[in-house]
């Protein structure tokens, strides 16, 4: 059994958590691998277990690892979905940030997670993503997302104007700070704060939720993932913001942008005992009121 480590930054307060999940994993005999870039923050501040270093930051080759094991929060997943890319490896998410949907799996879970990865019981969930195409190259290094596509205006400019097409058919122009394009994935990411609905990772839709629109009649859309939305964007800016997921980039009004479902998905892994209600109830605290 073959896991690779991953995390984005480390912050002081969890050297000693992932020290503790090091121990584990290797005293189960499971054999590691970690990113030197990851390992480079650790030295000197946490007990290294003896492993294998990966160096590159290439997209792994398929099924090179049995698990990508990230540490952190839902953002180091999202980047961790650019190194899986097509491989197959599922990525499973060991939360030491705070609110995560992705990273479900709690630093006091690790035993019962090696029992799991040892037994061959995780849950493994495969999860849309979407697929950016422009007539000026955008993203070319990763451009598929698994939580949003987002178009919003630059931080000292007024509302932009954001044309939208359907399967090539005119829908409606947005008025607004911007505009996310969500997987059911990035449903309870961006798109919720803006006021987007929750769908299930299983739903075969995206959902489009404007930005503080102008219009108060306009609301999100949810429409079918086979669809491919357009866009063209306008305003007194001559440069605006778009992210597919943690990537940034600048277009201009003279960008034409598609984004249909990917080619391929990613794999998360769970444990059995988890489910996606579950995480509403207790992530949201559904159901908490302390006049119960």
């Amino acid at each position: 059994m073959k896991v690779l480590f991953f995390a984005r930054k480390v912050s002081e307060s969890n050297y000693g958590p992932i020290g503790e999940i090091f121990a584990q994993f290797e005293q189960a005999g499971i054999e590691i691998t970690i990113y030197e870039t990851l390992l480079n923050q650790l030295h000197g501040f946490v007990p290294l277990p003896q492993a294998n270093i990966l160096s590159t930051i290439e997209p792994l080759e398929k099924n090179s690892f049995d698990y990508l094991i990230v540490l952190g929060g839902d953002g180091s997943i999202l980047d961790a979905t650019v190194l899986v890319k097509d491989s197959e490896i599922p990525i499973m998410g060991i939360n030491l940030g705070r609110l995560g949907f992705l990273a479900s799996i709690e630093k006091s879970m690790v035993d019962e997670v090696i029992k799991a990865i040892l037994h061959g019981t995780l849950a493994i969930e495969e999860r849309t993503l979407l697929s950016i195409t422009s007539n000026f190259p955008i993203f070319e290094d990763a451009n598929f997302a698994l939580n949003d596509f987002t178009i919003l205006k630059r931080d000292t400019s007024s509302m932009i104007n954001i044309h939208m097409f359907i399967n090539g058919d005119y829908l409606t122009t947005y008025w607004a700070d911007g505009l996310i394009l969500a997987t059911p994935t990035g449903s309870t990411a961006y798109s919720l704060s803006c006021g987007g609905p929750i769908m299930f990772p299983s739903s075969d839709s995206f959902v489009i939720t404007p930005v503080a629109p102008h219009n108060l009649n306009v609301r999100p859309l949810i429409v079918p993932d086979s669809a491919v939305i357009s866009f063209q964007v306008e305003g007194r800016s001559d440069n605006f913001l778009c992210t597919m997921d943690t990537r940034l980039e600048m277009i201009t009004s003279a960008h034409e942008i598609a984004i249909k479902k990917n080619d391929f998905s990613v794999k998360l892994a769970r444990l059995t005992n988890s489910s996606f209600l579950r995480g509403l109830r207790e992530k949201l605290a559904w159901g908490k009121d302390k006049r119960n």
